[in-house]
């Protein structure tokens, strides 16, 4: 599937999630049209979990246990992609509504719908173009290969995520940051004896607006890559990559510090026989360990924050187990103390058929401040779930 330079990236997060591997269920597109060189057709997802989380933190005041319904790590979504082969070239967009399940106790049916790719692609012998909304570069085949994806993973109560509306967060925050969807116009290789390269340009963001006369602002924009390789070694399939983002935001406040952000992230995936194991991380100076795009506008600095993420699956049949153990250490910029936000987890899955999926996970998530803060939160949770694609 990677070797077809056909607009892998008109894909969902799932679907490309198959393309390098990880073990979901069947994706099937619906062809809804397909005459005279064009093609339109939608694809979906959908998943809910019953969630027990047992919650304790510092004092009384939020030790509990709560019982949700809730959607997993993914979000439903409906999707639609077009194709158009024009002379020698393919035309493509895609266009994808991601939704909760879960609507507001104050304000009733208010399910949000959240549109995190709109885009178009230009393809050819020389590569792709991409213009449009899309998740980003940098950190992007380590959420894309991580074994939990279709799963549930950490919900922070700290973070506000045990009674959210949202979805779960993953190994968010314990093992890499989200590389959330943003405006970019970016360029890809083809793929050369497994070799792929992406480079592009994004909207950039405010990292230091903090001053009631000053107004943060980029010069430049925010430049995301990622590199990607794919062979074969004594009989395992290896896929590996790198990928990074930089970017400089400036105020015109003079009293406030330039804040320069760069990252880089890695990792391999190995694939033998029956069994899969994933080893990723990343490393960053200035930049939110939970988001790439600084969600919720903090006052970043130029800290240091790194993580790690470490997987083995096996499957047998229509059944897999999956291990799962992340780490970040972040130095201030996620909750402004220094602190170590680890993740453990152990999930089965049992395929009813091709597009059809039975899920549970039990998962320990735990924040443990630094320089005397002690430990901030210690949440156990227990996903029981259904996914279904087409």
């Amino acid at each position: 599937m990677r070797h077809n330079k056909n607009n892998i990236a008109t894909r969902p997060l799932l679907s490309l999630a198959l393309a390098v591997g990880l073990a979901q269920p069947a994706f099937a597109e619906i062809m809804l049209y397909d005459k005279d060189d064009t093609t339109f057709s939608a694809d979906g997802y959908v998943n809910a979990f019953y969630v027990n989380s047992d919650i304790d933190r510092p004092g009384d005041q939020y030790d509990r246990n709560q019982a949700r319904v809730k959607m997993g790590f993914l979000p439903n979504w409906i999707g639609f992609n077009m194709s158009k082969q024009v002379e020698d070239l393919k035309l493509g967009a895609r266009s994808s509504f991601w939704v909760t399940i879960n609507d507001s106790e104050t304000n009733g049916t208010d399910t949000a719908i959240d549109v995190r790719q709109f885009y178009g692609t230009v393809d050819g012998e020389w590569g792709q173009v991409l213009i449009g909304k899309d998740f980003g570069l940098f950190a992007r085949s380590n959420i894309l290969l991580d074994e939990l994806l279709g799963g549930y993973g950490q919900v922070s109560d700290t973070l506000g995520l045990v009674d959210g509306g949202g979805v779960s967060f993953g190994n968010i925050g314990s093992g890499y940051p989200y590389p959330f969807p943003t405006s970019q116009i970016t360029f890809r290789t083809p793929v050369m004896d497994g070799l792929r390269v992406a480079a592009g340009i994004m909207d950039p963001v405010d990292t230091n607006d903090d001053s009631p006369t000053g107004k943060a602002y980029q010069e430049n924009p925010r430049l995301e890559s990622e590199v990607t390789y794919e062979f074969d070694l004594a009989g395992a399939k290896i896929y590996s990559w790198i990928n990074g983002a930089y970017q400089t935001s400036e105020n015109t406040d003079d009293t406030v510090s330039d804040v320069t952000s760069k990252g880089l992230g890695y990792g391999v995936q190995a694939k033998i026989a029956d069994f899969t194991l994933v080893g990723s991380g990343f490393t960053a100076k200035g930049i939110n360990p939970f988001f790439t795009n600084n969600l919720g506008e903090a006052s970043l600095r130029n800290m240091d924050s790194s993580g790690y993420l470490l997987q083995g699956s096996y499957r047998f049949g229509k059944n897999r187990i999956a291990l799962s153990y992340g780490k970040t250490e972040d130095d201030g910029n996620g909750l402004g103390v220094k602190a170590d936000y680890e993740t453990r987890a152990i999930a089965y899955t049992r395929d009813i058929n091709a597009n059809l999926r039975l899920i549970a996970e039990y998962n320990q998530f735990e924040i443990d401040g630094k320089d005397g803060t002690g430990n901030l939160e210690d949440t156990d949770t227990l996903a029981l779930g259904m996914s279904l694609t087409w």
